[in-house]
């Protein structure tokens, strides 16, 4: 079984139980229906989640392989280290962008 696997089920989980209670809602006690507009800043901060999640599991990839690249060969340290950083900045502008676009959304 893959490591992603238990953190895919357990969102699966979580959102589902989130959406059951949501959607559960009645005007018997007077609370107000769930609108159109509810619906979509749930959406987005959902897609803005899902953003954040790749954005870091994708960072942390490439930090970690920099990494090994530089403990096998300490003398590459100083080629591996700027394009790593100029990655990584590039990859945490998009989930910037993403909360930006939530936001203006």
């Amino acid at each position: 079984m893959s490591k992603k696997l238990p953190v895919i089920l357990a969102f699966v989980l979580f959102f589902s139980l989130v959406a059951s209670q949501a959607f559960a809602q009645g005007n018997a006690t007077g609370a107000a229906p769930l609108t159109d507009v509810a619906i979509k800043y749930i959406s987005y901060f959902f897609a803005l989640g899902i953003a954040v999640f790749g954005g870091t599991q994708a960072q942390s990839k490439a930090a970690s392989v920099a990494l090994e690249g530089i403990a096998r060969n300490p003398a590459a340290a100083d080629k591996i280290q700027t394009p790593m950083i100029l990655g990584l900045a590039l990859m945490e502008s998009l989930v910037i962008f993403a909360l930006i676009s939530t936001f203006l959304i």
